[in-house]
């Protein structure tokens, strides 16, 4: 048996992983900031406990680290490009710009108790 990683096994494998509908979601709610995870609960209308599995795999993955800020955990991509990657697979589904873009925005949400939307929110 041989050490070298096929390049297909790699591409193929990281296919697998965002695969499920939910990681594109948490990975494009994540997009180029970070979130915490009662932000993604409050955007994406998930469960803390199903948005942790999915958020748990992309970790062991290695296409997302994390920084504490008191008692909340933020997420930020490893491999920012992956957005690129995923917005020209969007392209070629014919699902239009502006409707991606849609999916990419981090504004603060008044539903999410996380600093980060409690500043904007005063």
């Amino acid at each position: 048996m041989s050490n070298i990683k096929s390049p297909e096994k790699e591409i193929g494998r990281l296919l697998k992983i965002i695969q499920p509908v939910a990681r594109l979601k948490l990975l494009l709610a994540i997009g180029h900031s970070e979130a915490c995870v009662c932000h993604l609960e409050a955007r994406l209308d998930y469960r803390q406990a199903y948005i942790s599995q999915h958020l748990m795999a992309l970790r062991k993955a290695k296409l997302l680290t994390t920084r504490r800020e008191g008692r909340y955990i933020y997420y930020r991509l490893t491999k920012p490009e992956i957005i690129e990657i995923i917005a020209d697979i969007a392209h070629l589904m014919d699902i239009s710009n502006e409707e991606f873009a849609v999916r990419l925005q981090s504004e603060p949400l008044p539903q999410c108790c996380c600093p980060h939307c409690a500043d904007h929110a005063k």
